[in-house]
């Protein structure tokens, strides 16, 4: 391996745990091998997915939180034996690997449950909530320390935990931590005094006004994650490693409002400042936790410990770095880690490993391609959130997810085998056919590799001189970078499996092309404004592609991409105004809160005009007209205007019985709707 990584391959220890390497996978929501939003049981495909990144040399596992009552049901997490029977069997071949497993359980959610338009009218209306708690016990899901308001509702609070219930919870703990002791499961970590869970709202003093022994001063508002872990120790004992994930400061302003990692975002902490995280890291060592697996955040702010694209790399390395001088247990660091930083923070003592989620769900042999010097091998996360983590929060609306994203998460935009190896995968065909695909987009690039693996010949046509589509102007913004790495990988994959290319070729008939089959991706036409005046505006892609702007620019539509360029005009010192018809921006289901949550209050922090409810009427070649809801129309001077409103599919053939649709020509979406859909057409090929 290269000498920068060294460090990363060293060995560690957790307590008197010997861990190979110092790369951890961290828990994320939906790898429970208990389950996620069901009944606890052993998770067959979970157990899958964490023994194929066992095998590819991550150090220490830490599969997704498993709640210590099921949110299902109300069964309590040790109730049901029978699965730690199977974690017995399980963690035998585990160990084979050199790899260790801490299993992460949470006390609960609280005010930070991510509860949808049912589960609101659940929890405001007695009957129904009386019906719904034999399957949804909502008060007990979103209790909390105090009284306090929902992320992602509006009028909807939490009721304090009785200490009654919080003896039971650290009751629960115990006995689930002896269960996985026996099972052969290497430490416990505890969830969390991090990111704003039930733990972190007994500890955070904005989320916690009680007057009993677990409220007021630090030893109370921390008492309930000491109380877990003493009770752990009381029942496997002191060598048993018992973990904490702890946000190091919470980065927030108040409810529902986060702190940017900007120089001009000055602000008062009302939650975990540095000050007091240097006694709380102190005081929960003495409690007896072996180690912190470290970040930012809170639900409040959320980017912190779920970093989108926007966020800076290795954004939360300064300050765990920081409070690692106040303990003497282990100390890890997360939050879009890169390797050659990570490995160097390690070397200089600042850190003692490096943690990683989202990268282990697009490519689960990214370790072992780092060991053997192929990292160009390695497909790239791009921080986009649109499969492991597609809660989404607008004005008016509460958690607007997909019923099916909610109860199977932790699945991957960018692969969809992750999580989901019953409904994709590849089976070589005894029947090999010459495939035409039209468009080399992300989508025909998918197409051609997945066509390939299963034997048949592919070729791709392309009427530009480069692939990559539509996507290389999504990629243009400099905090894209990631996404300028994928389509790096996406053609040296293309080019060293051998997949025919045909360049600056433009296909007009898709029967001139002899082929068996023939895929149609050819992406998708902007939208145009049925108003006076289009031809003095330019389209989204054209600036994404490169073209200049005066100082002040108007973007009609404030959805995810008008928002992403107004963004990208903020960092060159740009002054964007965004007018939008809905009455928030980024109002969509899908786009992640941590996403959509960063750009809202960047451009509030900047100052940039949004007019909501409001359509254009005209524009000008120094301006537009806009009218809002009541009516009212006003004149806005700009140098430019932006149009991004959307695209419609633009397929070069209808669908037919050989003629197969995919990417944006099938429907217009994102790079899941893209990806898995290549595979759904090429798995039946």
């Amino acid at each position: 391996m290269k000498k920068e990584y060294e460090a990363l391959f060293t060995p560690w220890k957790i307590h008197d745990l010997e861990i190979k390497n110092r790369i951890v996978m961290c828990s994320m929501g939906g790898t429970s091998i208990f389950g996620w939003m069901e009944p606890n049981h052993f998770d067959k495909e979970a157990a899958r997915f964490l023994l194929e990144r066992a095998r590819n040399n991550a150090g220490l596992i830490l599969p997704g939180i498993a709640p210590i009552r099921d949110p299902m049901g109300g069964r309590w997490l040790y109730q049901n034996t029978g699965k730690f029977k199977a974690l017995k069997a399980y963690m035998e071949e585990f160990h084979k690997t050199g790899a260790k497993l801490f299993i992460q359980i949470t006390a609960g959610f609280g005010r930070a449950m991510a509860i949808n338009d049912i589960m609101v009218k659940m929890l405001q209306n007695k009957v129904l909530g009386t019906l719904g708690k034999p399957i949804f016990d909502m008060d007990w899901i979103t209790a909390s320390a105090s009284a306090t308001p929902n992320r992602w509702a509006d009028d909807v609070y939490s009721r304090p935990l009785t200490v009654e219930e919080i003896d039971e919870i650290v009751e629960a703990f115990a006995k689930t931590a002896k269960l996985c002791m026996d099972a052969g499961v290497d430490g416990i970590e505890v969830h969390a005094v991090h990111e704003g869970y039930t733990l972190d709202q007994f500890a955070t003093k904005y989320t916690n006004q009680r007057t009993d022994e677990y409220g007021g001063c630090l030893e109370n508002r921390y008492r309930f994650a000491a109380d877990i872990v003493k009770a752990i120790k009381e029942r496997c004992g002191e060598d048993f490693p018992v973990s904490l994930r702890y946000s190091v400061v919470s980065k927030t302003k108040g409810f529902r409002q986060g702190a940017l990692p900007e120089e001009g975002d000055n602000y008062e902490e009302v939650g975990r400042d540095m000050a007091e995280s240097e006694i709380a890291a102190k005081f929960l060592q003495d409690a007896g936790y072996d180690m912190l697996n470290c970040d930012n955040g809170t639900y409040d702010a959320w980017y912190w410990a779920h970093p989108p694209a926007y966020m800076p790399r290795n954004c939360n390395l300064e300050d765990v770095s920081h409070i690692k001088q106040f303990v003497d247990i282990p100390v890890v660091c997360a939050g879009r880690m890169e390797p050659a930083e990570g490995a160097a923070a390690i070397a200089a003592g600042k850190i003692d490993a490096m943690g990683v989620a989202r990268q282990f769900l697009t490519d689960s042999a990214w370790v072992t391609k780092l060991m053997e010097e192929r990292e160009e091998d390695i497909k790239p996360c791009i921080c986009c959130h649109n499969a492991c983590f597609t809660m989404a929060r607008y004005e008016g609306s509460a958690n607007d997810q997909d019923m099916m994203d909610a109860i199977h998460m932790a699945r991957c935009a960018l692969n969809p085998r992750t999580m989901q190896t019953k409904k994709y995968r590849i089976q070589r065909t005894d029947k090999p056919k010459r495939i035409a695909i039209v468009g080399g987009g992300i989508g025909g690039m998918e197409c051609a590799m997945v066509l390939t693996a299963r034997g048949h010949l592919a070729e791709i046509y392309e009427k530009s001189d480069r692939l990559g589509g539509v996507f290389i102007a999504a990629a243009a913004p400099s905090f894209k970078e990631k996404d300028r790495a994928l389509i790096e990988w996406y053609r040296r994959e293309i080019q060293k499996r051998g997949i025919p290319v045909h360049l600056n070729t433009e296909v007009t008939d898709v029967n001139a092309l002899g082929a068996d089959e023939v895929i149609v991706a050819t992406g998708a036409t902007p939208k145009k404004l049925p108003i006076p005046g289009m031809e003095h505006a330019m389209e989204a892609t054209e600036y994404l592609y490169g073209r200049e702007t005066g100082e002040k620019v108007v973007i009609v539509g404030g959805g995810l991409s008008g928002c992403e360029i107004a963004y990208d005009l903020i960092l060159k010192g740009k002054k964007p105004v965004i007018v939008e018809m809905k009455n928030d921006l980024i109002a969509l289901r899908g786009v992640c809160l941590a996403n959509s949550s960063f750009l809202r209050e960047t451009m509030a922090l900047h100052d940039t005009p949004v007019y909501l409810e409001t359509t254009v009427q005209e524009i000008r070649p120094d301006g537009v007209t806009i009218k809002d809801k009541d009516g009212n129309t006003q004149d806005i001077s700009c140098d430019n205007v932006i149009v991004s409103i959307g695209y419609n599919p633009q397929p070069v053939a209808p669908a037919s019985r050989h003629v197969h649709l995919v990417g944006d020509a099938n429907g217009v979406g994102n790079l899941r709707t893209v990806i898995w859909r290549a595979w759904d057409v090429c798995m039946k090929l």
